[in-house]
């Protein structure tokens, strides 16, 4: 019977560029996105842990606090938030020699680090598997059409022929990585080099029903009690045209006690109501408005979010921003639906 092999899929002069960086310097810095999700901090601190076995000093940095429910990855205490202390981030981003931007595609995403890691005189390789990426790096790996940058991590150290040197934290924090950004393995991964990948994971003995447990069974209250609010009071169906809205005020958040991640996947619930394509979520934040894009099929929920939201992202996964009130993002949002209504109305046939 004929198998799936990991197949080489970056180039051969990028993997080993990183392994002479990684070889030559000894102060490296990883860093991810505004607000990290488990992609991010799973390919964070799957490399950190990787980085560390090999005598590294590895410091980590993340723009902002991430969910509760990812705190459970070893090395998460170890994480600096730089909005809580910017002075020591700035001190590290300056002090570092090399720099890996993960899970971002252009600078402006990395939040107030951004400007500091540019400037700095640090190697820097990007790792990312968003569309369009920026080239601001001395290297760069893009690969948009692979469902993680979790499973870019790990098939980078694969080329390096490092799989040997993954240890069981680095495994379990690139599987929940892996895991998250694929919805449970329920989107973005139909290729079966995916599986390969998760079977060589699991040759470190990491517990994925665990990892599965540990982030999508550790939920509080509060979060329970909000999703119901959201389904039942701030919901709306657009039948005719296939698509659906659910929103949040900054009010509505104080009734429940929101922490960050309580609203994590709200966004996919109305997927789950028949023939509904299209699914948005509107935030209220500080200083701005939040939104979430998810879809079925072939509708473009990342061109939505481009066009209208200053967003971007995958095919049926997205998100984007918006400066100004909850009204009125509502009233933009309800004016892009108008001009994709034929497009949503032909997805479905």
């Amino acid at each position: 019977m004929e198998t799936t092999a990991i197949t080489n899929i970056i180039s051969q002069e990028k993997v080993d560029k990183i392994g002479n960086f990684i070889e030559k310097y000894d102060k490296i810095l990883i860093t991810t996105h505004v607000s990290p999700d488990g992609d991010a901090l799973g390919s964070s601190l799957g490399l950190y842990h990787y980085l560390v076995s090999r005598g590294k000093s590895v410091k980590l940095i993340v723009p902002n606090s991430f969910p509760y429910f990812l705190r459970w990855m070893k090395g998460a205490n170890e994480v600096l938030v730089y909005e809580y202390n910017p002075e020591a981030g700035q001190r590290i981003i300056e002090n570092s020699e090399l720099i890996f931007c993960l899970d971002f595609n252009v600078p402006k995403r990395n939040g107030e680090m951004a400007p500091f890691v540019q400037k700095s005189a640090a190697k820097k390789v990007l790792i990312d598997h968003h569309p369009f990426p920026g080239n601001s790096c001395d290297v760069f790996i893009s690969h948009p059409e692979i469902s993680s940058t979790s499973e870019l991590i790990f098939r980078l150290l694969y080329q390096l022929d490092e799989y040997g040197k993954i240890n069981r934290e680095s495994a379990e924090c690139i599987y929940c990585g892996m895991m998250t950004d694929t919805g449970g393995f329920t989107y973005n991964s139909n290729d079966p080099e995916i599986f390969e990948i998760i079977s060589l994971l699991l040759r470190k003995n990491i517990d994925k029903d665990a990892i599965y447990s540990k982030v999508y069974d550790n939920y509080t209250e509060e979060r329970f009690r909000l999703l119901g609010f959201v389904l039942s009071q701030r919901m709306k169906i657009y039948h005719d045209i296939h698509a659906a809205l659910i929103y949040l005020s900054k009010e509505d958040q104080k009734q429940f006690s929101y922490n960050k991640g309580d609203t994590e996947g709200f966004v996919n619930y109305p997927l789950s109501i028949k023939n509904i394509l299209f699914s948005t979520f509107i935030r209220e934040d500080e200083n701005l408005i939040k939104l979430s894009f998810r879809s079925h099929g072939s509708f473009a929920c990342n061109e939505f979010a481009a066009e209208f939201f200053d967003g971007g992202g995958h095919l049926n996964a997205s998100g984007g921003e918006f400066y100004g009130t909850m009204e009125e993002a509502m009233q933009v949002f309800e004016k892009g639906l108008e001009k994709y209504s034929a497009t949503l109305k032909e997805s479905l046939q």
